[in-house]
């Protein structure tokens, strides 16, 4: 490294923080990525983030935190690998100093350090770290990796083993074939328009996985229609089509991207949005009992928490004047990892003294039921909301997102009847 090049880096770099792929992004085309672990930013739209300002109390519980917003610069070393920096927005530490980083450890790739080496974000060097670790090494030597990981992109459901030791959660680096598509798209435009631009404004949100170990994550497209007012003819030919094609139309929710644990296999199971869309609604029931099944036992302790939450959703936004959520997302998250079981006939006492460690699977000739899990529901991505007092909007509509609304009265009805056909 030449003497400037580290000066550069001791200055710059103590001001900033290194972006690196969000590994749990399911869906959505736009680059999610991780600022640190409680904390993801993706590129600043301005709809989103005047929903994000001026965002309803009652709903606040059901989106992301907002966080504010940093600049983000593209950046290549002397080898000409790319990364992300995030740097405060005009100048403002504050709004980087005062975000809490106290869960990282030294050795993560904050940007609090002054000297040290930035970690590689290149796109062929992902690429091949993903080939790596889901090949063996016999094969890998008769495949090109570029090619291999073409192929794994355009797989529509993945299945992934991960290694059965250490902690679980620790292992998840680069294993989602979607976050890493959407983050080397993002480097690829970055790069594209350097000679013009290379600051750009993103936003910063609640890591929503944060609280997780192992984040099994249900990205679900909402309403019967996705394109925006201002949508020009083509893209709103297009959307209608995707909306007349998939359960979209029929009951208003398709699934736009899935990520499962499979403790009976110790698989992550990935479903893109490709699949999803080709789901009937036979097809979309059985991806939900899919997203809730751990390929030992179906996950029923989720259900009523899912289904209380959604139900207190779709109350809040009925109540919502004038908003529409046009292609907005819903998340489902829950843990994967698999908690503590207690026996049918055990002291109630014992249930509040019950930990997250694994179950023991030596006692498998005792019954046993599932203690309960913390679910979460949060809508996602709006780019293309609308609503009157947004003010420079030319169509102004009335009452609430019945499209929205349609869609989840139909997601708690299938939970509902995936819950009872499962208590027969």
């Amino acid at each position: 490294m030449s003497p400037a090049f580290g000066a550069m880096e001791v200055e710059h770099y103590s001001k900033g923080v290194l972006l690196e792929p969000f590994v749990h992004q399911v869906g959505g085309h736009s680059c999610v990525l991780r600022f640190n672990d409680k904390t993801i930013c993706k590129p600043l739209i301005q709809r989103e983030h005047q929903f994000y300002e001026t965002l309803p109390t009652e709903m606040r519980k059901f989106t992301p935190q907002y966080e504010g917003v940093v600049s983000v610069s593209f950046e290549e070393d002397e080898d000409g690998n790319l990364c992300l920096i995030a740097y405060p927005l005009n100048g403002d530490h504050d709004n980087l100093e005062n975000l809490d980083n106290s869960d990282c450890e030294p050795k993560s790739k904050l940007l609090r350090w002054t000297n040290k080496k930035t970690m590689l974000l290149e796109n062929e060097k992902i690429s091949k770290e993903w080939v790596r670790q889901h090949r063996k090494e016999e094969k890998m030597k008769s495949h090109k990796l570029e090619e291999e990981f073409e192929w794994l992109k355009k797989s529509e459901v993945l299945y992934y083993t991960i290694e059965k030791k250490g902690n679980v959660s620790s292992q998840f680096k680069h294993h989602n074939p979607w976050s890493m598509k959407c983050h080397q798209q993002q480097l690829q435009r970055m790069k594209e328009n350097a000679k013009h631009r290379n600051q750009y404004k993103f936003i910063l949100l609640e890591n929503l996985t944060s609280r997780y170990e192992v984040p099994c994550v249900l990205d679900l497209k909402m309403g019967t229609r996705q394109h925006g007012d201002d949508a020009s003819e083509e893209k709103k030919a297009n959307q209608i089509r995707k909306c007349q094609q998939s359960t979209s139309a029929v009951i208003g929710v398709r699934v736009c991207g899935m990520q499962v644990y499979q403790a009976g296999t110790g698989q992550l199971m990935f479903m893109n949005k490709y699949h999803g869309r080709k789901l009937s609604v036979q097809g979309f029931k059985e991806a939900l009992y899919q997203f809730f099944h751990n390929g030992k036992y179906l996950r029923r302790e989720l259900f009523e928490s899912v289904i209380k939450k959604l139900t207190e959703l779709k109350s809040v936004l009925e109540k919502q004047e004038s908003y529409r959520f046009y292609s907005s997302s819903l998340l489902i998250i829950y843990d994967g990892k698999e908690r503590q079981e207690v026996a049918v006939d055990s002291d109630p006492e014992d249930l509040e003294d019950l930990s997250e460690e694994s179950s023991d699977e030596s006692a498998g000739a005792y019954a046993y039921k599932p203690t309960a899990s913390t679910v979460d529901v949060r809508m996602i991505d709006f780019a293309h909301t609308t609503c009157k007092y947004y003010g420079e909007d030319s169509v102004v509509h009335e009452g609430q997102d019945t499209g929205y609304v349609f869609g989840l009265q139909n997601l708690i009805d299938i939970i509902k009847e995936i819950r009872d056909e499962s208590s027969e």
